[in-house]
């Protein structure tokens, strides 16, 4: 694919969604945070039910940590793997306060060294909460990303510097957005929904799947 493609496919993405954001929610970046933690091998809907009920209750290293790990189990158990990132979520909780004063700090090698926070986690923090031109491939990302021909590659971090190399400047701070969600609402895994897609004559895979 050109540089010509890859600009048109975003400046389409851009005029369809000119403000993408995470579907997580969340009020400040500790909470980004500690959603996106939770969010491994779970959805964003499962993660919003659990900590709208839980950051009423605690949203701060210090409030989160008060509850222990037994305690936050108790708002958490409906996510996935909820054992082990209720003790991941407490270390980093204890972690934030003995090393950055309660600051999520904003370098990549700082959020991989806390518990939980693997490379993915860290560049949706990143350029999410501190705009950051991070891209955090997922298997949605991954999947669009090969299947339309922008930044094909064999594994995670193949594609994640395909992307971050390839895609036009100007639109290097949203693309993380725009992909995952028109992998996750469009470009779906076993049946895309190429009659809905925006950048439909522009894609590899169809032109592959007719020749």
């Amino acid at each position: 694919m050109n540089r010509d493609k890859r600009q048109q496919i975003f400046e389409r993405l851009r005029a369809e969604n000119p403000n993408p954001t995470t579907e997580l929610e969340f009020g400040s970046t500790f909470e980004l945070l500690i959603s996106v933690i939770l969010s491994a091998q779970a959805t964003d809907v499962s993660v919003n039910k659990a900590t709208r009920v839980l950051y009423r209750i605690a949203n701060t290293p210090e409030t989160i940590l008060a509850l222990g790990v037994e305690g936050l189990k108790q708002y958490i158990k409906t996510i996935g793997l909820f054992n082990t990132k209720a003790e991941n979520v407490i270390k980093t909780c204890a972690a934030l306060m003995d090393k950055h004063n309660s600051v999520v700090p904003a370098s990549r090698e700082e959020l991989e060294a806390l518990p939980g926070v693997g490379r993915k986690t860290a560049n949706v923090v990143l350029n999410t909460a501190f705009r950051q031109p991070a891209m955090a491939v997922d298997t949605h990302i991954f999947r669009v990303s090969n299947r339309t021909g922008i930044a094909p590659g064999k594994n995670v971090l193949e594609v994640e510097k395909r992307l971050v190399k390839l895609i036009p400047e100007e639109f290097l701070l949203d693309a993380h957005h725009w992909l995952i969600l028109h992998g996750r609402y469009v470009c779906i895994a076993r049946k895309p929904r190429c009659s809905a897609c925006v950048i439909y004559d522009l894609c590899e895979f169809k032109q592959k799947s007719e020749g």
